[in-house]
């Protein structure tokens, strides 16, 4: 794929589950909340970082976090787009999420 870098790889964990839904066109959707925590180097020094961001996940994504439990560890990968035409607040589309075990 070709165009503008819009890749978005984070951890962290569920904070909010809405329920599964489907579109009009029978696609299941779920929206959620990813709250991250981790520390990072910026300018030489270490950084404590934390964050929560408003997520979507489709189809198999949507029905695997739909089953899944709040508070449980995961990796999700994906892209940031427009929440919707009047809102430019960047949500992220979860293509992929694995959870992760032993946190």
């Amino acid at each position: 794929m070709s165009g503008p870098a819009n890749r978005v790889e984070i951890s962290g964990v569920v904070t909010e589950l809405k329920a599964l839904r489907h579109t009009p066109a029978g696609v299941p959707v779920i929206e959620f909340r990813l709250r991250h925590e981790s520390e990072r180097i910026e300018a030489g020094a270490t950084r404590k970082v934390n964050a929560e961001i408003d997520a979507v996940a489709f189809e198999a994504q949507a029905r695997l976090l739909a089953a899944g439990t709040l508070g449980r560890p995961l990796k999700a990968e994906g892209f940031l787009c427009a929440k919707s035409r009047q809102s430019k607040k960047p949500v992220l589309h979860v293509t992929n999420i694995e959870f992760v075990e032993g946190n």
